[in-house]
């Protein structure tokens, strides 16, 4: 076994015992357990300080710092001495018996209920059409379609444009189960398990779909979980990666009609694994609002804002050419915070009858002044030559 491989395992059967004796309330062994994992994670960092789940990592350590923080709050230094001492004569064969111990299904697996409808979802017409062809349409009428149809689909393009809200949005259109996962919860939420977790999620899809309900799955950040780079090897991605191809194998084998869905989302399709792209039959460009949807989002943000009669939504979304959906939001946003600041620091806020004024042209140009727009011209070029390369609408 490889010093990487080591201090995974390491980290997560103290990572698995530090969670079980604080949840059975042993305060002081819970804090010895998430330090030793801790010491494991930044051990892995120091090693390899390129890997790509380094981020992760770290965070994770944070966490459980937090963690430590909190409950050194809650427990007195006698009752740690006495834990530690409870550790040195029992503590470690319960570890050792216990650190093999699996995770609860629940906390890999999450499915959510999502509220987002189609009318929230501005503009993406084109992909709005492509989903509803490759998802809703065969969930409503599965006998029209003798050929099958798609069972992932692949959405890109510059962040902030909507990606995670097609997702969600169709999930809510067909009542579908929704299991929303990233590729840090699947490498990283219990290491050294990662292929397993991806086994626990489709097998619960799976038994979903075979109950009559339909269940979709999204991967955000796609490119972290399929890269086509998988040299030095840390985190077991190979193995993963093999997992999802058989289990998308699984449920795409001609003759079965279970009515499971794969939707990933990544900012970076040219990293992907050509064994993966192929397997999403429908990929379609996310793209930067156009003028008319660039209107309709500044009137959908601004709907719930107090606006003067100066206000110019024609002009605004063309002062707004080349935001993204996020950006445009953040300028509504930023241009209330501004608002609020200056409404607060009037020492009007003090009388609860006092309003602030409505947001002005000028508000809204001051902060068009301080804001350029997340996506480069350099990037957009990069996504229209990928489209152009792999387009399958």
């Amino acid at each position: 076994m490889s010093a990487s491989q080591e201090l995974e395992n390491a980290a997560k059967v103290y990572a698995s015992d530090a969670i079980r004796m604080d949840n059975q309330g042993q305060k002081g062994r819970a804090i010895t357990l998430y330090q030793k994992a801790i010491e494991s994670l930044l051990q892995l960092v120091q090693l390899y300080p390129d890997y790509k789940l380094n981020n992760t990592y770290v965070q994770r350590a944070m966490a459980y710092q937090e963690r430590i923080k909190i409950l050194q709050g809650a427990v007195s230094a006698s009752e740690m001495r006495a834990e530690a001492n409870n550790d040195a004569t029992g503590g470690a064969a319960t570890m050792e018996s216990d650190g093999a111990a699996k995770s609860n299904d629940s906390e890999i697996i999450v499915t959510e209920h999502p509220t987002v409808n189609w009318d929230q979802v501005v503009g993406l017409d084109i992909a709005k059409k492509a989903i509803k062809e490759a998802i809703v349409y065969p969930v409503q009428r599965p006998d029209l379609f003798p050929l099958g149809w798609p069972r992932g689909i692949l959405l890109f393009g510059p962040p902030g444009c909507g990606k995670t809200l097609l997702a969600a949005a169709v999930a809510t259109e067909i009542d579908a189960n929704f299991y929303s996962i990233d590729a840090s919860s699947i490498m990283s939420k219990w290491l050294g398990e990662a292929e397993q977790n991806v086994a626990k999620l489709f097998s619960t899809t799976r038994r979903v779909a075979n109950e009559g309900k339909t269940a979709i799955v999204f991967v955000d950040e796609l490119d972290s979980l399929m890269s086509k780079s998988v040299s030095n090897e840390v985190g077991g991605e190979i193995r993963v990666k093999n997992q999802f191809l058989k289990e998308m194998d699984g449920f795409t084998d001609k003759g079965k009609n279970l009515h499971i869905y794969v939707i990933g989302a990544t900012n970076k399709p040219w990293d992907l694994d050509w064994a993966f792209i192929r397997r999403f039959q429908k990929r379609i460009l996310v793209q930067l609002p156009d003028i008319a949807t660039r209107h309709n989002m500044l009137k959908h943000y601004s709907n719930s804002l107090t606006l003067s009669s100066d206000v110019d939504l024609n002009e605004l979304s063309r002062l707004a050419k080349d935001f993204s959906g996020s950006d445009i939001r953040d300028v509504c946003q930023s241009a209330q915070l501004n608002l609020i600041g200056e409404f607060f620091e009037s020492g009007k806020a003090n009388d609860r009858e006092a309003k602030p004024r409505p947001l002005t042209m000028a508000d809204f140009r001051r902060v068009f002044d301080e804001r350029k727009p997340s996506v480069s011209l350099d990037q957009l070029s990069e996504y229209d030559r990928w489209f152009e390369a792999f387009k399958a609408l």
